[in-house]
């Protein structure tokens, strides 16, 4: 079965300043964020850097051919370093160029993504509405140039309706929506059926932090992902780790393998879900073929 992680997280220093707060680096995997100590990796990360390198080897440990890697505001611009993570690891890596909404449309709508194939916008943080002017030329000059669109929402029903006119005015605009709609909001379901448009997807990116106080195997999230296929069909659904967050609670493996001994998915959907869908959304080729390694423990 090919695995492709659809929502994943790379970064070389993460300090940036966000609503007038700074996020930095504390050591030992920890993070100032917006006041709050934080784990923001794990702990034997102890430099805060979260490099390729160490993900591949997480990836290859878990047999996942390849990753798409978005962009959050509150880890810092890293298009220079995933430029050249990208021309480093071109079939292991699909990465976003970040697209910062309220400073791209003070700027008054340049788009700066340099020869990225993907946008990543970070919705959610957002104060800009998603129908002001500029904004909609953004997303009208994004379909134009062919990009794919990686977008997350917030988890009202505002931005959700306001997104849904921007797909409309942009129907070539191929977007996957992030953290499978903020799944354990009021409006998560209006978010999946957006994958009713036919350029969109879902991606599942962060499922097993939504339902952390859950925790693992996670039965809600598979009941969720086999509501979401019913509505719009496994084929507009991928998975998504948000590596290296969450791999703080769980192992990388944990963040998918509980899908694959749920009984509600058929063999089919799983492999679709875990992989074949991205690798058709994102054009993976050439991925590797990754064999099982047992653990010194087995």
């Amino acid at each position: 079965m090919t695995i492709i992680d659809a929502h994943s997280h790379l970064w070389l220093r993460q300090d940036t300043t966000v609503d007038g707060q700074r996020i930095y680096p504390m050591g030992r995997g920890r993070a100032m964020f917006f006041g709050e100590e934080r784990q923001m990796l794990p702990p034997f990360m102890i430099d805060g850097t979260n490099t390729a390198e160490v993900f591949l080897a997480n990836m290859d440990y878990a047999q996942v051919g390849g990753a798409v890697v978005v962009q959050e505001i509150i880890d810092g611009n890293q298009d220079t370093y995933l430029a050249s993570v990208r021309e480093k690891y071109p079939d292991r890596f699909f990465c976003c160029a970040l697209l910062d909404l309220d400073a791209c449309v003070k700027a008054g709508g340049r788009l700066d993504c340099g020869s990225f194939r993907g946008v990543a916008i970070p919705g959610h943080r957002a104060h800009t509405s998603l129908l002001d002017p500029t904004a909609v030329a953004i997303f009208k000059e994004i379909e134009k140039r062919g990009l794919i669109l990686s977008m997350c929402l917030a988890d009202d029903a505002r931005q959700i309706a306001e997104f849904r006119e921007v797909i409309q005015e942009c129907p070539r605009l191929k977007v996957a929506v992030g953290h499978f709609g903020m799944v354990t909001g009021e409006h998560w379901m209006e978010q999946i059926r957006l994958a009713h448009f036919p350029n969109v997807s879902v991606e599942a990116g962060g499922i097993t932090w939504l339902f952390n106080s859950e925790f693992y195997p996670y039965p809600s999230a598979v009941r969720a992902i086999r509501q979401a296929a019913d509505e719009v069909g496994i084929g507009k659904l991928m998975w998504g780790s948000d590596y290296p967050r969450t791999i703080c609670a769980i192992t990388y493996r944990m963040s998918y393998d509980f899908v694959l001994k749920s009984d509600l998915l058929t063999t089919d959907e799983k492999s679709a879900f875990l992989g074949g869908n991205a690798v058709r959304f994102y054009g993976f080729r050439n991925l590797p073929e990754l064999p099982y390694i047992k653990n010194m423990s087995e």
